[in-house]
């Protein structure tokens, strides 16, 4: 009798500590202003993952009413694509108060960086790097409200 309390105290236990850490990894979820106010990225959930798609960008007076491009891709077959619902966020897990492990796609570039964030309450830390994150830039985006 003691052997199943004490399971079904642990098992407990475990699921609400499971179920505590999805939910923070799940603070990163909406939509993000990025640090120069020129497009908002919708943060979603695929699986166990995270990505981020373009969601608004702001157009020049000249350009509006134009679909804007990625002209910059490096893949020539890719450089008509609208950028306005581009992913440009790919393969983030949640480690320990980290999303790691994906990329982020600069369609002002046509670069892909490897990528980490750390959510600091509205502000989302974005550090994008070639190779290790000592060689990168970091810019700061801020919830929509």
């Amino acid at each position: 009798m003691i052997k199943k309390v004490s399971f079904s105290i642990l098992l407990f236990s475990i699921l609400t500590a499971t179920t505590a850490l999805a939910q923070r990894a799940d603070d990163i979820l909406g939509r993000w202003v990025n640090s120069s106010g020129e497009g908002q990225i919708q943060i979603y959930k695929k699986g166990s993952e995270y990505f981020g798609k373009l969601s608004w960008i702001k157009l020049p007076n000249d350009e509006a009413g134009k679909p804007k491009t990625d002209k910059k891709n490096p893949d020539p077959a890719l450089r008509s694509r609208p950028i306005l619902g581009l992913e440009i966020l790919k393969d983030f897990t949640f480690d320990d108060d980290t999303y790691e492990g994906g990329t982020i796609y600069d369609p002002k570039s046509g670069k892909t960086y490897s990528c980490k964030m750390t959510l600091d309450g509205t502000r989302l830390k974005m550090r994008g790097y070639i190779g290790v994150s000592l060689l990168g830039r970091t810019e700061i985006w801020t919830r929509v409200k």
